[in-house]
């Protein structure tokens, strides 16, 4: 109930004053910036339809609840950034409640008052809608100056847009633009809220004899604190008038000036963020997309490949460099930055396939030209979804250098290191180079016999892996997790010489034809046995069969070996190991903590066993990747630059103390005893398989019978 007042009268006036020819004015410049708004809007939808159709837009509501849900709890926004995710989230419901109110306005004054005679913007709910439009510009301008201070004085350096896939010399090298349109678009924001706080308090000074106004100035406490200071300056209700009028166009040229130029520049993230968020696939760090290999070309060689989700992908980027900062390769000096990969892929859209007509010829992807993405650049990827993780607006980079991948490989534009591997992986089924009937001769140095599953049942199937068959350090690890096996009382039984690899790395380097070879073979051996569940101790090969395998038919129950060491250990079928006076660290293999969200058996695996675990700076799923993976274990690292795996012995190395750097993976293993020789720290810590402890804690003997004959029989890895 408002006292003395015709609730009507308690309202804002909009258009007070104004001349026809100023009222008309700036109905046609409004109209103009929304001509140019929705123009913007159907060049990009023109530019996305461009590409190819995806079908990643349904089922639609059940994506948009999920979409709807992240945009409101900012949980991706906020990961690993608590400080930008807070301003963020400050700007965004500041920005939102504004956009909402400028829209109440509008249908109070220009559709709901004019054609019904309906007008609601007055009164109790005006007051409160004034309240809430001056708190909500308040967070507005607090979240922009916190981002403005982080830009101008933190300076991250992921925020600083090196190129590391570019030299100076490149005429793309330089994204300077970038710098300023990121400075731009903060500074917009800060003169809209601004000059909308003016605005407000210079109409107050001017109507401060109206009680209708004045005695309900604090209901927009801003604006009511700025008007008090000046009147105490001594502006007068004649020139807070006039300084009215100039304010007030000044805000309404930036506001509709920021709205015609939504499509064209930044702010378009606005709304490409959520379609991204929309359009993703929770299954994308885990399974690479289905290709026809029958088809007459497979993968993205061209722009007009790439389907109108990963053209909205690339659109939604804000340069937030989080993927920049979490990748290996750009760590290690690599050619790669997922960020940097997307912006050239944004701009070569943009200009190519944004203008009313396409250009002639097709619009190649891959190469040496501007804007285009370079060979080394897509095989410096270590296929670890770091990128595709830690993104706040759902892009799928990982998928889509695959997809660049395959267009290499169909072409054959690949390291010709690579080509005896995919030789022997046609030939041999695996990537060492090995003569099958070498897979099962590990076994011969244990003193029992392992069930034979493809002709007997059993009640776990254990799929090995190649370096867990072949490579001499792996094979001490396979022989100890056969013998807790035993110990445990388990059925289990493996594929000898007619077990292949899974396949996860060869889809990972784009030889797709190669891998649905692999997974058909594999998928009818594993058909045609008996068993109840596969473990693994290779979180690639577990990935695969996991989360692949079941497009081409072969769904089976599966875990890795530390889930099932956990388990065992729980259910009292492995004695309480005994405890170890060790401080030890853990490393996350990708494939299993980032790309499965298995982190915790591992862990509790140690703790069963008494350790001191002190967790790394960058552990579960900000996991740093031991630079194995995509297969680039298969590739030489350069002399000149650092490796992954180097990076990350030397972040183990500072914890004081450490007795074991803790890995699970044979891949790990193996690239992490390098990087701990690599860094000097060979005398310092030892590296171990969680097998390994795991035995030593039981009292097993972990050795082979002859190491000697283990290490003949054994390959060393290219």
């Amino acid at each position: 109930m408002i006292p003395d007042h015709d609730p009507q009268d308690i309202t804002r006036v909009l258009f007070d004053n104004f001349p026809l020819w100023m009222l008309t004015t700036f109905y046609v410049v409004a109209i103009g910036a929304i001509g140019v708004f929705l123009y913007g809007v159907w060049a990009q939808i023109r530019k996305y339809r461009r590409g190819m159709r995806a079908g990643a837009w349904s089922p639609f509501w059940p994506r948009f609840r999920t979409m709807f849900a992240r945009v409101l709890d900012h949980k991706t926004i906020k990961r690993r950034a608590r400080g930008a995710g807070a301003a963020h989230m400050f700007i965004f419901y500041g920005f939102t409640v504004l956009f909402i109110g400028t829209s109440i306005i509008t249908l109070d004054h220009d559709i709901t008052g004019p054609i019904t005679g309906l007008h609601f913007w007055h009164g109790a709910f005006y007051l409160f809608f004034s309240l809430a439009m001056d708190l909500a510009g308040l967070s507005l301008l607090g979240g922009l100056l916190y981002m403005m201070y982080r830009r101008g004085w933190l300076k991250p350096p992921r925020l600083n847009y090196h190129r590391p896939d570019r030299s100076p010399e490149d005429p793309d090298y330089d994204r300077s633009d970038y710098r300023r349109e990121d400075w731009a678009f903060l500074w917009a924001l800060i003169l809209i809220g601004m000059t909308g706080y003016l605005v407000e308090s210079v109409r107050l000074v001017w109507l401060q004899n109206d009680p209708a106004v004045w005695n309900y100035r604090w209901w927009s406490p801003v604006g009511a604190s700025l008007a008090q200071l000046m009147k105490g300056f001594g502006m007068t209700p004649e020139g807070a008038a006039n300084f009215r009028m100039v304010l007030w166009w000044t805000h309404g040229i930036l506001a509709l000036t920021f709205i015609a130029l939504v499509p064209y520049t930044k702010v378009k993230h606005i709304f490409t963020a959520m379609g991204s968020l929309m359009a993703r696939d929770p299954e994308a760090k885990r399974r690479m997309p289905m290709a026809d290999v029958e088809a007459e070309k497979i993968g993205f060689s061209l722009l007009t490949d790439f389907s109108d989700k990963y053209l909205v992908n690339v659109d939604a980027c804000t340069k937030c460099g989080r993927c920049h900062e979490a990748c290996p390769a750009n760590a290690s000096g690599y050619p790669l930055s997922p960020r940097d990969l997307v912006l050239s892929l944004r701009e070569l859209a943009n200009d190519k396939l944004s203008h009313a007509s396409m250009p002639e010829g097709p619009i190649e992807v891959i190469g040496t030209e501007v804007n285009m993405i370079r060979p080394e650049t897509l095989w410096s990827c270590r296929t670890c979804a770091a990128c595709v993780e830690i993104c706040p607006v759902g892009i799928e980079h990982l998928p889509m250098i695959v997809q660049m991948r395959r267009a290499l490989i169909e072409d054959g534009n690949f390291d010709t290191i690579l080509q005896p591997t995919l030789k022997s992986l046609q030939k041999s089924g695996n990537s060492l180079g090995e003569n099958k009937r070498k897979r099962p001769r590990w076994t011969q140095k244990l003193d029992f016999e392992i069930t034979d599953a493809r002709t007997e049942p059993v009640d776990v199937l254990w799929y090995v892996g190649d370096y867990a068959s072949f490579d001499p350090r792996s094979q001490k690890v396979t022989i100890t997790f056969a013998r807790i096996l035993k110990a445990a009382g388990i059925n289990f039984g493996i594929l000898y010489e007619d077990e292949q690899t899974a396949g996860n790395d060869v889809r990972r380097i784009g030889e797709e034809g190669l891998f649905q070879s692999l997974a058909e073979a594999n998928i009818e051996l594993l058909n045609s046995c008996q068993f109840k569940t596969i473990v693994t101790t290779d979180p690639h090969t577990f990935n695969t069969i996991r989360n692949e395998y079941p497009e081409f038919g072969g769904n089976y129950e599966i875990e890795h070996a530390s889930s099932m060491l956990e388990r065992l250990i729980r259910e009292g079928k492995i004695p309480q190991p005994a405890n170890l006076d060790y401080r030890v660290t853990f490393h996350d293999p990708c494939h299993l903590g980032r790309i499965n969200d298995c982190t915790e058996a591992p862990r509790q695996v140690l703790q069963s066993m008494g350790v001191d675990l002190v967790e790394l700076g960058r552990s579960r799923d900000n996991s740093f990747c031991c630079g194995a993976g995509g297969g680039r274990i298969w590739l030489p690292d350069p002399p000149e630059l650092k490796k992954p795996a180097e990076l990350r012995a030397a972040e183990a190395a500072e914890i004081p103390g450490l007795d074991v750097l803790v890995v699970n993976c044979p891949k790990c293993l193996n690239m992490l005893e390098d990087g701990v020789k690599g860094t000097g720290n060979e005398g310092n810590f030892r590296v171990l398989e969680l097998t390994e402890l795991l035995a030593e804690a039981m009292g097993l003997d972990a050795k082979p019978k002859d190491e000697d004959e283990a290490s003949e029989t054994a390959a060393v890895p290219a």
